[in-house]
């Protein structure tokens, strides 16, 4: 179904957490009732979801076909969180649906108008960050209440945040303090950094540079990748990387880890066994930090694993992860409040009594300065996860897990204290 105009796509969901039958095209589940409903399916109330995903036709393919992105990225993991909401909704006579819009931030801005309208309230957002920013601009002032799943940038919660915006996916100062508090509980304290030519790359070196200063990290030298890989697909393409990467790497300082700056994974797969010495590899190849893990069975996640791949025939990405939370945020706050209406939920999920289980050990809640998730972070090899951040030691006067990017004295965050 196309809304507003060609470009924008539209999809709605309303999954059970079990599967039941589809109605007919011709004859919506709705109207499939009898018309003399009783009173307490009368006082049903249903939220409505939309999660906002902005089109990225120009994005480079990463280096992995592995890595390759699914077409419900991030949906995925919303309609999973759809259906955990409504198993518990059902008894509270609470009901969820998801829509999904697909476009440009223009469109996406009218059809996202369009859907406030009609009570899609919460929106779940995966767009660049100049396309958030205009996006959450556009919806001051209506009773919409977004929640970044798609980019990491500190920006958006700290000179640039919006008070309409809640961020879900970890920053990069968290995901990089996250690594930084493992190489130093391990002693691996010299660090070879190496960032890539993107803007990106850029931010994410300088993310490195603050975990460095910040837990005791050194960084020994520093190295921009600019050599052209030439046709990695191409036959013999990975003779030539075999000589680049450690000619790359030869007149290297002495260091113990090699932390690599990539955040668009063009090349540092490039760098695990081709080092000029044998060191291990961090950052956005080999051991990384990020907010979930595919094999992570720790604190129920098995089943949680189980389910999601039973629902969607794949493994959970970071994004799904994200998009998850923040489904389950909003019926989180809809089961404690016994309440569905726009304003009581999102005055909840703002407060500081709020929290939502994540499969983390630990509750999850967002930060009151910038309206960031704070949870802890998995660091993990790509088969297995390794360990988790905070680590032990690393201490904090109020939450632990605060330790994990900007606290609170070094917000720039405005929004949130008007």
């Amino acid at each position: 179904m196309f809304v507003g105009c060609a470009a924008l796509t539209s999809t709605a969901f309303a999954q059970d957490a079990a599967p039941q039958p589809a109605p007919s095209a011709a004859e919506p589940a709705a109207q499939s009732q009898p018309a003399n409903t009783n009173a307490s399916e009368k006082k049903k109330v249903t939220i409505s979801i939309l999660y906002a995903k902005q089109d990225r036709t120009d994005e480079e393919l990463p280096l992995s076909m592995l890595d390759l992105p699914a077409a419900d990225d991030g949906v995925a993991g919303a309609k999973l969180a759809i259906a955990d909401n409504n198993t518990t909704g059902r008894f509270l006579n609470q009901a969820y649906k998801l829509d999904v819009l697909n476009g440009s931030v223009d469109d996406l801005i009218k059809g996202a108008t369009e859907k406030i309208d009609a009570g899609d309230n919460f929106i779940i957002a995966d767009m660049e960050p100049d396309a958030l920013l205009k996006f959450a601009d556009a919806l001051k002032g209506k009773n919409a209440l977004i929640f970044n799943v798609g980019n990491p940038d500190d920006r958006l919660r700290e000179e640039d945040c919006r008070a309409n915006v809640l961020h879900i996916a970890p920053t990069r100062s968290m995901l990089t303090d996250a690594l930084a508090q493992y190489l130093v509980w391990k002693q691996w304290r010299n660090w070879l950094l190496v960032y890539g030519p993107t803007p990106e790359d850029k931010l994410l070196a300088d993310a490195y540079r603050r975990s460095a200063k910040k837990f005791g990290g050194k960084i020994v030298q520093e190295l921009e990748f600019k050599q052209d890989t030439g046709s990695r697909r191409a036959d013999g393409g990975y003779e030539q990387v075999q000589q680049q990467i450690p000619t790359f790497l030869q007149n290297a300082k002495d260091h113990d880890v090699i932390i690599i700056a990539d955040e668009k994974h063009l090349f540092a797969d490039y760098f695990p066994f081709r080092t000029w010495v044998p060191r291990p590899i961090a950052g956005s190849a080999g051991l990384t930090a990020a907010s979930w893990h595919p094999a992570l069975e720790f604190w129920g996640g098995t089943q949680f694993q189980h389910r999601f791949r039973k629902l969607n025939s794949r493994l959970m990405r970071n994004i799904d992860y994200d998009a998850w939370v923040a489904t389950r945020a909003i019926g989180e706050a809809a089961t404690r409040k016994h309440a569905g209406d726009f304003d009581t939920l999102r005055a909840f999920i703002k407060s500081p009594d709020f929290e939502v289980a994540a499969f983390k050990g630990v509750a999850t809640s967002f930060r009151t300065w910038n309206g960031q998730l704070r949870e802890p972070l998995i660091i993990g090899t790509p088969k297995l996860p390794v360990s988790v951040s905070p680590q032990a030691g690393f201490l904090h006067q109020t939450s632990v897990l605060d330790t994990l990017g900007y606290d609170k004295p070094e917000t720039k965050c405005k929004a949130y204290t008007q």
